[in-house]
């Protein structure tokens, strides 16, 4: 049993493979669209259930309930260097040359 206020993460249907849009790829559009959201559980759940969030901009979103104290994963792509040299010419031209 998760407690309510637990950092949730839930799962929901957004689109049915039969509401999808006609023009999506092959690949997509014999699935479900589905929205994972992250948020504070509002009442006790378990794993697997039905389960009701409010997100940290204050969006209520219901949906199964799928795992408890999720972490952000995502990231920004491969090391690009060009984006070091910018870095050190914004802080020279904010700042000078010995910030």
């Amino acid at each position: 049993m998760i407690k309510k206020g637990s950092w949730v993460s839930i799962q929901s249907t957004v689109l049915d493979v039969g509401e999808r849009a006609p023009q999506v790829p092959d690949d997509t559009k014999h699935v479900p669209l589905v929205m994972w959201t992250k948020g504070y559980l509002l009442d006790d759940a378990e794993i697997g259930g039905r389960a009701e969030v409010i997100t940290r901009v204050g969006r209520r979103q219901s949906g199964t309930l799928i795992e408890e104290n999720p972490a952000y994963t995502h990231g920004f792509g491969k090391f690009v260097p060009e984006l070091n040299k910018i870095g050190d010419r914004l802080r020279e031209m904010l700042f000078g040359e010995e910030h």
